[in-house]
C-alpha cells in the first residue's frame, strides 16, 4: 500500500459513500432463518407414525366406551407435540446469540471525524478504531496498530492472544505463514486485549467469519435421532401385528355369530376386532421413552452434565467418535512451567531473571504460569520486582521477545525472555553452547514443549541501556518449557473409551507437533498421524473419508475443516459425538450426532447449538454420560421386549378364546381385567426397569450397531417364547380349572389371572440382567424403595381383588391356599426356565 493510499483510507468514508455501500451491501447483521409457521410444524408432528397410532388408539377408546383413557392419551400426545415445537426454537436462539456476541457499538472516521455508530451500520470500506476492551464487529484489513493483541479464542478455540501487525509491514514471518487466521487481519466477535488500532472494513454480516458460521447453523438440518427412527420402525411393526389380528379376529367372531343379525355380526366382530389390535398397540412406549430419558436426563444433571434434548442420553450411548478439542478439553486450559533447562545448571539465577522479565501485572498465560513457578520455588513477586523499573522493551510481533531494566542494589540489569529462535540472535554464544541449546531445544520442543529462552545483560550506567532489545548482548541463562498439561484423569477415560470401542479424535487450531505429542502421553490410538488444515484442504471428501479411518489427530484446523471432519465420519457410518465451546465450533456441534458444549467456558452460542451440556467442563463426566447412555438404552430394550411378553397372554387368551368356542361369560380376560393388567404393566416397565443398574460389561462392549433396532431378532424370539410360557401356564391351567362349565368360570379365571399378575413380578428380576441370575439382580437393587413399593403394591393388589369383596365386582373368587401354593409355583416354572439359560450361556 503507497503512502497516497493510505492517506485516502484514514480520511474515511463520506456520508454519500456510506449510503451508497449499505444500499449495496445491506446491514452487518446475520441472516435470519424463515421461520416455520406453528401449524405447519403440528402437522408434521401429527404425520409421524407414533402419532397417528396413538390417535387412532385414543379415538378407538372414545368408540369403545373408554373416553378417560381416550382422553389421557390425547393430553400426552398435545404434550409431545408441544415438546417437539420448543425444540424448533433451537436455531433461533443460536442466531440471536451469535447476533448478541457483536459490538452494539463502534467508533468509525467517516468525513474526516470520528463518529460513535451502531455497528450494524458499519459498510465496507469504513474506517473503524478499536482499542482494548472492544469486540470487533467486523472483518476487516489492518492499516495500522500498536502493540495490538487480539484474543481469537471464539473462533480459532486457542486461548492464548494474537499478535497483530499492520498490513504494510514486510515481516517474512508473516509472508510465509499460509495459516487461514491472518495476523494483518482482524475477525468479527474477537476481543482486543491489548493496544489500538485502525481497521478498514472488508467484510460485514454473512460474509465474515462469525457470518459464515451463522449460515452454516442455519443450513444443518436437524436430523432424526437413532432412538426416533427404531422407534418408528417397531410401531410400523406393532401396527402390522395389530392389523393381522384385527382381521383374524373379526372374521372368527363373525363365523362364531351366525345365529345373530348381520348388522349385530358386523358390529361385534369388528370391535372384538379392535379390542384385541389394542392390546398389541404398544401405548406403552411413549410412556417408556419419556419416562426412561426424562430420569435418565435427571439422573445427569446430578453428574453435571445438562441435556438440552433428551433422546441425545440415549444416542450418546451408541457413539462410535469422540471428537474433542485439546485446549480445555484434553488439557486443564492452564499453562505451566514443564521443563527447565540452565545454561551453567544455575536454575534459581535462571528463574528469577525470567520473573524480572515478566510483566509486573501479568495478563498473559505463559506469564502467570512463570510467575507462579516462581512462587514455588520462594521467588516472590515483591523480590522479583523490588527494585526501580528504568524502562522496558516491550513485546512485539516482529521481535518476539520483550525484556526489562532493573535497577536495584546499585546494580542495572537488563532481564529479557521471548522466542528461543529470536533470543538466541542476541546471545553471546560460542560454537558448542550454540549446539548443545539447539539439542535441547529440539529436545524439548518435541515434548509438545513451548520453548522460552531467558537472557541476561549488566549494564554500568543508564547511558549504557540499549534503546532496543535488538541492541543488546545478552548472556543465556537457559530455557523454559511450558505447555498445557493433560487433565489428571484424562489417561484413564482414554483408556475406558478404547475399552468401551469409542475412538477419541483431537480435532485442534494448535500445531501437529504439540498436538500428536499430548495425544501420545495419554495414549490416544494413531497419535503420530496427523493431518493439517493445509492438508485437509487439499483433500476431496472421498479422500477425506478414507484418512479419518485411521488418523486421530486434525491439526490447524478452521470452522469448515470441523464440519468436514465429522461429515466424513459420519459418511463412514460412525456416530460422532463432538466436544467444543466456541463459536467456531457451534456448526460442527449441531452436524454431529451429539453435540457436546463446555458449560463453564463454553460461549452461549456454542451451548445453544450443542445437545448435551458439560457444567464441570470435565471429560470424565463424558465418559460417565455415555455408560449413562448404555444403560438407558439397555433398560429400553428390556422395558420393550417386557412390554411385548406380557402383551402375549392377553393378545392370545383373546385370540384362542373365540377359536375353542368359550362362552363369553367364561372368558379368561374381560375388558376390566385388561385394565387391572395395564395398571401393573406401565408402573413395572416405565419405573422398575428404569432403576436397573448398568450391566457390568457395559463398557466393555463395542458401540451398538447403528442400524440394530430396539428389539432385535433375537431379543425378539425370547420375547416370544417367554410370553408364549407364560400364556400356557395362566390359559392352561384357567383352561382345565374351567373344563368346560361355566360354573367354574371365577375359579378358573382367578388361578389364571393370579399366574399372570405373580409372573409378571418374577419376570422383572429375571429380565432385569441379560447375564446376572435374578438373585443378584435383586441383591443390587435390594435396598431401592420404589422396587418394593411397585413389587408390594402388586402383591396387595392381588390379595385385594381375590380376597375382598372386591372379587364379586371383578367375577372373581377367593382362592384356596393349595389354589394359590398351585398358581404360585407355576408362576415360578413359568417365568424362571430362563434361569438355566443364562447359566448355560455363562
Amino acid at each position: 500500500m503507497t503512502e497516497q493510499e493510505k492517506n485516502e483510507i484514514m480520511k474515511g468514508l463520506t456520508s454519500y459513500q456510506v449510503r451508497d455501500a449499505q444500499e449495496r451491501f445491506g446491514k452487518n447483521q446475520l441472516i435470519i432463518e424463515k421461520k416455520e409457521s406453528l401449524f405447519r410444524k403440528i402437522l408434521e408432528v401429527l404425520a409421524e407414525p407414533m402419532f397417528l397410532l396413538l390417535l387412532v388408539a385414543s379415538i378407538i377408546y372414545f368408540i369403545l366406551g373408554e373416553p378417560q383413557d381416550g382422553a389421557i392419551m390425547l393430553v400426552f400426545v398435545l404434550g409431545i407435540i408441544s415438546i417437539d415445537v420448543v425444540q424448533e426454537w433451537k436455531t433461533d436462539k443460536t442466531l440471536k446469540a451469535l447476533k448478541d456476541l457483536s459490538a452494539p457499538h463502534i467508533t468509525v472516521v467517516r468525513d474526516g471525524k470520528e463518529i460513535l455508530i451502531n455497528s450494524e451500520n458499519l459498510v465496507p470500506g469504513d474506517l473503524m478504531l478499536i482499542s482494548e476492551g472492544v469486540k470487533i464487529p467486523a472483518d476487516g484489513k489492518i492499516i495500522s496498530c500498536n502493540d495490538l493483541c487480539v484474543d481469537e479464542s471464539s473462533l480459532t478455540g486457542e486461548s492464548e492472544g494474537t499478535w497483530k501487525t499492520s498490513i504494510d509491514k514486510k515481516d517474512k514471518d508473516i509472508e510465509n505463514n499460509k495459516d487461514y487466521w491472518k495476523r494483518d487481519y482482524c475477525y468479527a466477535g474477537t476481543l482486543v486485549v491489548q493496544g489500538n488500532a485502525t481497521v478498514v472494513i472488508d467484510k460485514i454480516g454473512s460474509m465474515t467469519e462469525y457470518g459464515k458460521i451463522g449460515v452454516n447453523i442455519v443450513s444443518t438440518k436437524e436430523s432424526k435421532t437413532l432412538l426416533q427412527k427404531q422407534t418408528g420402525k417397531l410401531v410400523k411393526l406393532c401396527a402390522g401385528i395389530a392389523a393381522v389380528l384385527f382381521a383374524l379376529v373379526s372374521i372368527v367372531t363373525y363365523l362364531n355369530l351366525s345365529g345373530h343379525i348381520l348388522k349385530d355380526r358386523i358390529i361385534e366382530s369388528i370391535l372384538s376386532g379392535i379390542t384385541l389390535a389394542m392390546a398389541m398397540i404398544p401405548e406403552e412406549f411413549p410412556v417408556i421413552l419419556t419416562v426412561f430419558l426424562s430420569m435418565g436426563a435427571w439422573r445427569l444433571a446430578k453428574k453435571q452434565s445438562l441435556v438440552r434434548k433428551l433422546p441425545s442420553v440415549e444416542t450418546l450411548g451408541a457413539v462410535s467418535v469422540l471428537c474433542v478439542d485439546k485446549t480445555g478439553t484434553i488439557t486443564m486450559n492452564k499453562m505451566t512451567v514443564q521443563d527447565n533447562w540452565a545454561l551453567n545448571d544455575n536454575k534459581n539465577e535462571l528463574c528469577k531473571i525470567m520473573g524480572m522479565a515478566c510483566e509486573t501485572e501479568a495478563y498473559d498465560p505463559m506469564e502467570k504460569a512463570m510467575l507462579s513457578y516462581c512462587e514455588c520455588l520462594s521467588i516472590t513477586r515483591d523480590y522479583l520486582f523490588s527494585g526501580n523499573l528504568l524502562t522496558e522493551y516491550p513485546f512485539t510481533n516482529e521481535t518476539k521477545m520483550m525484556g526489562h531494566v532493573w535497577e536495584k542494589d546499585g546494580e542495572i540489569t537488563i532481564a529479557s525472555k521471548g522466542s528461543a529462535e529470536k533470543i538466541l540472535t542476541i546471545c553471546k554464544l560460542n560454537t558448542q553452547q550454540r549446539i548443545e541449546v539447539e539439542a535441547k531445544i529440539l529436545k524439548m520442543s518435541s515434548k509438545g514443549l513451548r520453548v522460552i529462552a531467558v537472557g541476561i545483560m549488566k549494564v554500568k550506567n543508564n547511558d549504557e541501556v540499549p534503546e532496543s532489545l535488538l541492541q543488546c548482548n545478552l548472556t543465556l541463562c537457559g530455557l523454559i518449557g511450558l505447555a498445557d498439561p493433560p487433565r489428571e484423569s484424562i489417561k484413564d477415560d482414554i483408556k475406558n473409551c478404547i475399552k468401551a470401542g469409542i475412538r477419541v479424535v483431537m480435532i485442534t487450531g494448535d500445531n501437529g507437533i504439540t498436538a500428536s505429542s499430548i495425544a501420545k502421553q495419554i495414549g490416544m490410538i494413531h497419535s503420530n498421524k496427523i493431518i493439517t488444515g493445509d492438508e485437509l484442504n487439499l483433500m476431496n471428501d472421498e479422500e477425506l473419508r478414507e484418512k479419518v479411518k485411521d488418523v486421530s489427530v486434525f491439526s490447524r484446523v478452521v470452522p469448515e475443516h470441523k464440519m468436514r471432519i465429522v461429515k466424513a465420519f459420519k459418511e463412514n457410518g460412525e456416530i460422532v459425538a463432538m466436544t467444543g465451546d466456541g463459536v467456531n465450533d457451534a456448526p460442527a456441534l449441531k452436524f454431529a450426532d451429539i453435540g457436546i458444549a463446555m458449560g463453564k467456558r463454553g460461549s452461549e452460542v456454542s451451548r445453544e447449538a450443542a445437545d448435551l451440556i458439560l457444567l464441570d467442563d470435565n471429560f470424565s463426566t463424558i465418559i460417565d454420560t455415555v455408560k449413562d447412555g448404555r444403560r438407558i438404552y439397555d433398560n429400553i430394550r428390556k422395558a420393550v421386549g417386557y412390554v411385548f411378553t406380557i402383551h402375549i397372554p392377553i393378545a392370545f387368551a383373546s385370540l384362542l378364546a373365540p377359536l375353542l368356542g368359550i362362552n363369553a361369560g367364561a372368558l379368561l380376560l374381560l375388558p376390566v381385567h385388561v385394565v387391572l393388567l395395564e395398571l401393573i404393566i406401565d408402573p413395572t416397565c416405565s419405573i422398575v426397569l428404569e432403576r436397573q443398574a448398568a450391566e457390568r460389561d457395559i463398557m466393555k462392549r463395542k458401540p451398538r450397531n447403528s442400524k440394530e433396532n430396539i428389539i432385535t431378532s433375537k431379543s425378539l424370539m425370547k420375547s416370544i417364547i417367554q410370553g408364549i410360557i407364560i400364556f400356557i401356564a395362566s390359559f392352561g391351567t384357567y383352561y382345565l380349572y374351567l373344563d368346560n362349565n361355566i360354573n367354574n368360570a371365577t375359579v378358573a379365571r382367578s388361578m389364571g389371572l393370579v399366574i399372570i399378575f405373580i409372573s409378571n413380578i418374577i419376570l422383572v428380576q429375571v429380565n432385569s440382567s441379560d447375564t446376572d441370575l435374578a438373585y443378584k439382580s435383586f441383591m443390587i437393587n435390594i435396598k431401592d424403595r420404589v422396587m418394593w413399593m411397585v413389587n408390594i403394591g402388586t402383591i396387595l393388589g392381588i390379595l385385594l381383588i381375590v380376597y375382598t369383596p372386591i372379587s364379586s365386582f371383578l367375577k372373581l373368587t377367593a382362592l384356596s391356599f393349595n389354589q394359590l401354593l398351585i398358581a404360585i409355583g407355576i408362576s415360578i416354572i413359568a417365568v424362571m426356565w430362563y434361569e438355566i439359560v443364562k447359566i448355560i450361556k455363562q
